[in-house]
């Protein structure tokens, strides 16, 4: 799974443009299960079992990640963007960007230090006060590699790091694919489909047409969420930590999870030995709230990876944790239907 969700790493794919990374995920998918697309972009696999389910369950995670997009070419050449998800703005200045499918580097610019006024340097920098650099020397020259509405991510290396974790860009929710890609290359007990969905941070938009379309009758979204497992966080707000397993919610802001399927979880996860924690507080969401409501409805769940600097250039993981979301994912994949 780790070589794979390098893989997916590599490739640019902000919210609305996730076609390289679907076409890679049809090249480690194809052979493995029948396979369709939707008009939105969603790809939607069907893997056969060994026996047909009384279920049908669906496994969802999204293909695209927070990044920028150019909102405005000046006459002097440099960009200005806007953030395509939650984005802060406190983590990116100075960091290096890649720029649409040719990857023309680039940098975020503020004003120099030494000409900020105290007001300026005391407050923390917003998006209208950064720009990206690619080194034109006029709109016209940046015009040849860049147009308004051209996306950009973060320009972030896949690293192993201390003992078990990795470091790289987009693990929201590359980690997530790369789980689901595995379980299709294995043998598995039911019939289950999958769905590797788009524009999830823009407003989980692509989970709604995917469980339109296939019709779950349980539908587990397979996520990251942020572990504030460091240093200065209060206690109460330590609500996930690395090394510790899949994480299971029972609310966020956007959705109540079935309480049967989250009980079932923690009970397979006990009986299997399998490390599972619970998410010890309620905050934020993920496309559970779009899987639940589609058509006419499905119990939803989530299992997600504890995941530290989320949205930033630089996602942490631990590799246990992956491993162990995939045996949770592959134990309810043989429980659940």
């Amino acid at each position: 799974m780790l070589d794979i969700l390098e893989r997916l790493c590599a490739i640019p794919g902000v919210s609305g443009w996730e076609d390289a990374v679907c076409e890679e995920i049809i090249r480690l998918i194809k052979g493995h299960c029948e396979y369709e697309t939707d008009a939105l972009g969603n790809l939607i696999a069907y893997k056969k079992g060994r026996q047909k389910p009384g279920n049908t369950v669906l496994f969802s995670a999204h293909m695209d990640e927070v990044g920028l997009i150019i909102t405005m070419i000046e006459d002097s050449g440099l960009l200005r963007f806007a953030a395509v998800g939650g984005i802060d703005p406190r983590t990116i200045a100075g960091k290096a960007v890649e720029l649409g499918g040719a990857k023309i580097p680039g940098v975020i610019g503020r004003k120099p230090i030494h000409l900020q006024k105290p007001d300026e340097r005391d407050a923390a920098p917003t998006a209208d006060k950064l720009y990206i650099d690619i080194g034109a020397k006029d709109k016209s020259e940046a015009e040849q590699h860049i147009r308004v509405g051209g996306r950009a991510v973060f320009s972030s290396k896949f690293r192993r790091v201390g003992e078990g974790k990795i470091i790289g860009r987009a693990f929201d929710d590359r980690a997530g694919c790369a789980v689901l890609i595995d379980l299709i290359q294995s043998e598995l007990a039911h019939d289950c489909v999958f769905s590797f969905t788009v524009q999830e941070e823009t407003g989980c938009t692509g989970a709604r047409t995917a469980a339109y379309r296939v019709k779950p009758d349980i539908a587990i979204a397979v996520e990251t969420t942020t572990a504030a497992d460091i240093e200065g966080v209060p206690v109460d707000k330590k609500f996930c930590e690395l090394g510790k397993g899949p994480v299971i919610s029972f609310m966020d802001k956007g959705t109540v999870y079935d309480r049967g399927l989250y009980d079932k979880a923690l009970d397979i996860a006990k009986t299997r030995g399998i490390p599972c924690q619970v998410k010890r507080g309620v905050a934020g969401g993920n496309e559970s709230r779009s899987l639940q409501t589609a058509g006419g409805g499905s119990r939803v769940m989530a299992v997600s990876l504890p995941c530290r600097y989320l949205h930033t250039p630089s996602n942490m993981l631990c590799t246990s944790d992956l491993a162990n979301t995939r045996a949770l994912l592959f134990a309810l994949a043989e429980e659940l239907l």
